[in-house]
């Protein structure tokens, strides 16, 4: 890299970073007020183990000279020392954007265990998943490991495509969420009690910050400033804006009202849809993957009241529905203009498709596995979940000494 483009990925690993933050909100805001300082500080918490993770092994675990194509060599970069030792600029903020996605993906997953984990178990199963759950799937797509171009399952013309972490980020913390959320078990009183956001504007304002962020994310992940982070950028926007405006449509045909909650969840499912396919798709693919991504992950929503799993804050819905559905798009509406090969419905065969619908099984089936064996081995050593007093007079005071708000004198 020129100093122009290490400048660019500066900026871009701290607009990354600044999304956990953000996340913060947009969670925080979605929780009940009793428990809102919880749920910022797992994401906080999230920033503080998995920063140190990425330093001391998930970063050689995620970019080490590949062993047998399933993970890098743990020792190759054990607390940065060869990266420092290099003194290589363009290898150190590299290694720091890397560091800034494990963070995010797995400050994600908190949504889903909301009201009722310990904080302490959630430090633990945090910095562990980064290093054995994160890392190795990032190899895997990034890192030349299994699913790479010629990784090894695929061929040269058919591989899959995951600019930016479809795979590697949304499906991983969709399925660790899902997870997670199984083991510990519903709330008190889930469906049958009414468990609303405390703070709507909290929402909005994570969800703007976390739109901000995005930008370094995608347009980032080109690692230069170029031609192909100014598709991204574009595709973004264009995703994003039409995942809003689908949202908002299948509450008002459902529900006869569209939302601010709505709106703000549409950000987000356009932006994690268009992820992997920040550049495989041209404009108009964009827009069709933003607006069905807010159309799916609308309904999806409302799966876990059918189905019985307390998602508190629909990571399921959003973030593995719509991660789903961006990276099997590219297999449909993918094109050559800035991507590798054509989809289905753009001139090219069921090649790509079946490349993508692969590289989501793999990671779907990886992360359940490690994820409940993680999950377990905390449950049955320091336990996962809060008493049920502590989680009704609510867990912020319990776990921290702390409330969000004062009892009006």
């Amino acid at each position: 890299m020129d100093s122009g483009n290490i400048a660019w990925l500066l900026t871009s690993a701290s607009l990354v970073l600044l999304m956990t933050p953000g996340l913060a909100f947009f969670y925080g805001g979605m929780s009940r007020g009793k428990s809102v300082l919880n749920m910022m500080m797992m994401s906080f918490g999230a920033l503080a183990v998995g920063a140190v993770a990425w330093v001391l092994v998930a970063n050689s675990i995620s970019v080490g000279d590949s062993i047998g194509g399933l993970f890098g060599d743990p020792t190759s970069d054990f607390l940065l020392g060869s990266s420092f030792a290099s003194g290589d600029g363009e290898a150190l903020i590299s290694t720091g954007f890397g560091a800034t996605f494990a963070i995010i993906t797995v400050a994600l997953i908190s949504g889903s265990v909301a009201d009722r984990m310990k904080f302490s178990a959630w430090m633990v199963f945090a910095f562990v998943w980064v290093i054995l759950v994160y890392s190795p799937v990032s190899h895997w797509v990034w890192g030349g490991g299994i699913l790479a171009e010629g990784g090894g399952i695929f061929n040269a013309d058919w591989f899959p495509q995951d600019f930016a972490g479809g795979t590697v980020v949304h499906i991983n913390a969709g399925v660790a969420g899902l997870v997670m959320a199984l083991l510990l078990g519903v709330r008190k009183g889930f469906g049958k009690e009414p468990m609303r956001p405390h703070n709507l504007p909290f929402v909005m304002l994570g969800a703007a910050l976390l739109w901000f962020g995005w930008f370094g994310f995608n347009a980032g992940s080109a690692f230069a400033a170029d031609d192909y982070a100014a598709a991204a950028w574009v595709n973004t926007t264009t995703a994003t804006a039409a995942a809003i405006l689908g949202w908002l449509l299948t509450e008002k045909i459902r529900d006869g009202k569209a939302t601010s909650l709505g709106a703000a969840s549409g950000v987000v499912a356009g932006l994690v849809a268009i992820t992997p396919a920040a550049v495989a798709v041209d404009p108009w693919g964009a827009l069709l993957i933003g607006v069905f991504a807010g159309i799916f992950s609308a309904l999806a929503v409302g799966l876990k009241y059918k189905l019985g799993y307390d998602d508190s804050l629909d990571v399921v819905g959003v973030h593995l529905v719509a991660g789903l559905w961006g990276t099997v798009a590219i297999g449909l509406f993918g094109t050559t203009t800035f991507g590798a090969w054509e989809g289905l419905f753009t001139g090219g065969g069921l090649g790509g498709l079946w490349a993508q619908i692969v590289a989501a099984g793999v990671t779907i089936v990886y992360s359940a596995i490690a994820t409940l064996i993680i999950g377990l081995a905390i449950k049955y050593t320091i336990g996962l979940r809060v008493s049920e007093e502590v989680e009704v007079s609510g867990i912020d005071l319990a776990e921290h000494g702390e409330t969000a708000y004062e009892e009006a004198k």
